[in-house]
C-alpha cells in the first residue's frame, strides 16, 4: 500500500512500484501459508508414521505369542493323539479285538 492515502499525487512509476511491491508481499505470504500448511501436514505424516510403526511392532509381538501359543496347542493336541491311540489300543487288546502292542 502506499504511504499517501492519495494515489493521485504519486507519480505513475511509483505508483506501479508500490502495485508491485504489494503483490510481491501477497506472494511471500502465500508461500509462507503454504510452507506452514507442509510442515503441519509433514508433521501430521510423521506423527501417523510413528503411531503405524507403533502398532507394527505391537502386532508383531501379539503374533509372535500367538505363534508360541499355537505352536504350544499343537504340541499337546499330538501328545493327546498319541494317549488316545494308546488307550484305544489298550481297550482294543483287552476286548480281545486286537493285540497289544508293547511299547505303546
Amino acid at each position: 500500500m502506499p504511504p499517501s492515502s492519495n494515489d493521485a499525487e504519486l507519480p505513475p512509476a511509483l505508483a506501479a512500484a508500490f502495485d508491485r511491491l504489494e503483490a510481491a508481499l501477497e506472494a511471500a505470504e502465500d508461500v509462507v501459508r503454504l510452507r506452514l500448511d507442509e510442515d503441519l501436514s509433514l508433521a501430521d505424516f510423521e506423527e501417523e508414521l510413528t503411531v503405524m510403526q507403533d502398532d507394527r511392532n505391537r502386532l508383531a509381538q501379539e503374533l509372535d505369542a500367538a505363534l508360541a501359543r499355537a505352536s504350544g496347542i499343537e504340541r499337546i493336541r499330538e501328545e493327546a493323539v498319541r494317549r488316545v491311540e494308546r488307550a484305544s489300543a489298550g481297550v482294543a487288546a483287552v476286548l480281545g479285538l486286537a493285540p497289544r502292542e508293547e511299547g505303546k
